[in-house]
């Protein structure tokens, strides 16, 4: 009887060792270098683009600090996004904590019908050639009838005819075309 409370005292105290263990790994020594920083942001991008949910109507970013905290900020359709890019994030080595500040946009059957219109409007014409490829370059946030444009395009002209494509859209209330301008 000895024998197995010994043995049973020694496999929680390994359970408790590893856990202890598993828990200071993601946590980083002490300031993280530029590099330590960089690599980091390389693989929370590639976390958060291989989520399988993730759509032209969702935007997520992210800022990574000295310490290695994480700040996650963005809208999206799926309240699902917003937890498992959380989960995807902190199981990364040297992120120390995950600030989630991503947005759950409303369900809204009107809003899922801009957002149909909205992309047939942007993605036709002579911003075609933006809808080759999974992820989408421009991004079409759709929140209560109030419409916002964001991610890259390649000119000045672009930008402009998305901007106008989506102000024809039938039903919106506004736009904001925060689109970047980013050559090559």
């Amino acid at each position: 009887m000895k024998f197995n409370n010994l043995v049973g005292v020694g496999v929680m105290a390994l359970a408790l060792s590893l856990g202890a263990a598993a828990t200071t790994s993601n946590q980083a020594a002490g300031p993280l270098s530029q590099q330590g920083i960089a690599t980091i942001q390389k693989q929370v991008r590639h976390e958060l683009n291989m989520l399988p949910y993730v759509n032209v109507f969702d935007d997520m970013s992210f800022s990574v600090d000295e310490n290695g905290v994480v700040t996650l900020n963005g809208e999206v359709t799926r309240p699902v996004l917003k937890s498992d890019a959380a989960n995807v994030v902190k199981r990364i080595e040297g992120v120390s904590r995950v600030e989630n500040q991503i947005e759950v946009l409303p369900v809204s059957f009107f809003d899922d019908g801009l957002r149909v219109r909205l992309y047939r409007a942007i993605y036709r014409g002579p911003l075609a050639r933006y809808s080759l490829g999974v992820q989408k370059p421009i991004r079409i946030i759709v929140e209560n009838g109030h419409v916002k444009l964001v991610g890259v395009v390649d000119s000045e002209f672009d930008k402009n005819i998305a901007g106008i494509r989506a102000n024809s859209v039938p039903g919106i209330f506004s736009v904001r075309n925060d689109l970047k301008v980013v050559k090559g």
